[in-house]
């Protein structure tokens, strides 16, 4: 949890033979990781690893796609990782 853990800050991770930009910070009710490469969005594997880093195995976390008209790119390869501080997220089905 990045909260209790104390995880605030900025961070380059290693990762494989690269390393992964991220920011990590809570406020407003959430926890967030953001995370990056250079010259690609990072994938899958990258983002469990970072999940795994901040959070605790069994806490869910979102990668949100907001709608269009309220999204925000600051950084072309970069994706972000939220979980509510505050409530039990909701999950759909495992069906």
């Amino acid at each position: 949890m990045l909260h209790a853990g104390g995880h605030h800050g900025t961070y380059l991770m290693p990762f494989a033979s690269f390393t992964l930009s991220v920011i990590a910070c809570d406020g407003m009710g959430w926890e967030h990781v953001s995370v990056s490469l250079p010259h690609r969005t990072p994938n899958w594997r990258e983002m469990c690893f970072i999940t795994a880093v901040f959070w605790d195995e069994e806490d869910g976390v979102i990668q949100y796609h907001p709608a269009k008209s309220e999204y925000v790119n600051l950084h072309d390869h970069c994706l972000h990782l939220w979980k509510p501080m505050d409530f039990e997220m909701p999950t759909p089905p495992k069906e």
